[in-house]
């Protein structure tokens, strides 16, 4: 979790979303991994059901938001050298994970018809 919040500490579109003290996220996150990955309901037990979609549906999470969340994500996973199989799983979670928290549409209706001016 140090080596991915290192890179969201450093994001100027991620870093507004988080507090300004990363250590319950740090923990928080640690924890959520640690249940998913199967030691047990360490997060459940403090902090409720994940409901992740509710827990960030008050951040502007865009398709480029997420695609900079999963990216240092993954340059933290890729960065801890596990063994293939297990860096493959992680980095398949995240790619199935992170479209799932995206709760802002991009902008998909052109300002103007985009026909050519008669």
């Amino acid at each position: 979790m140090d080596r991915f919040y290192e890179r969201v500490e450093a994001d100027e579109v991620l870093r507004p979303m988080y507090p300004e003290d990363l250590a319950p996220g740090k923990r928080h996150l640690a924890l959520f991994f640690a249940q998913y990955w199967g030691a047990g309901d360490v997060y459940s037990s403090e902090r409720g059901h994940p409901r992740l979609r509710m827990r960030h549906a008050g951040f502007p999470i865009d398709r480029g938001a997420a695609l900079r969340w999963a990216t240092h994500m993954a340059a933290a996973i890729r960065s801890m050298r596990f063994p293939s199989d297990v860096e493959h799983a992680l980095l398949s979670y995240v790619s199935r994970f992170t479209p799932s928290m995206i709760n802002r549409a991009d902008d998909l209706v052109p300002d103007d018809d985009g026909l050519p001016q008669e």
